[in-house]
């Protein structure tokens, strides 16, 4: 993560750019701890997204209101290094990397980058 990114838009932003119909709230909170654990930290993602219209939120239930997804050719970028996935904590010698207006997000593995970003 781009370390002078300001994390509550860096996450309204990752949440803009979901790509499934709906999700758990801990599904959502799994993606938002990509960038923070801090708890006002999420609650502040979370309500920012949702006043800016990017989710709604049903009791235990969020929906993405979709259509700003990440261009996998242009806003999503690889590099070769040693680095541990932001998602999972693994090893990887390719980092996946979010370009985002507030910030560059990453690295994660190949897996992973699909699972945050709703391809899989």
């Amino acid at each position: 993560m781009d370390e002078t990114a300001d994390p509550v838009e860096l996450g309204v932003q990752l949440l803009a750019r979901l790509e499934h119909a709906e999700l758990s709230l801990a599904e959502v909170i799994d993606r938002i701890e990509t960038i923070t654990t801090h708890p006002e930290t999420t609650r502040a993602i979370l309500e920012e997204a949702e006043k800016r219209g990017h989710i709604t939120r049903e009791g235990d239930t969020v929906k993405p209101a979709g259509g700003q997804f990440l261009g996998f050719e242009s806003e999503v970028v690889s590099r070769d290094g040693d680095f541990e996935c932001r998602r999972c904590g693994a090893s990887i010698s390719t980092g996946y990397f979010m370009k985002l207006e507030a910030g560059e997000h990453g690295p994660f593995g190949s897996s992973c980058i699909r699972k945050v970003t709703g391809r899989e």
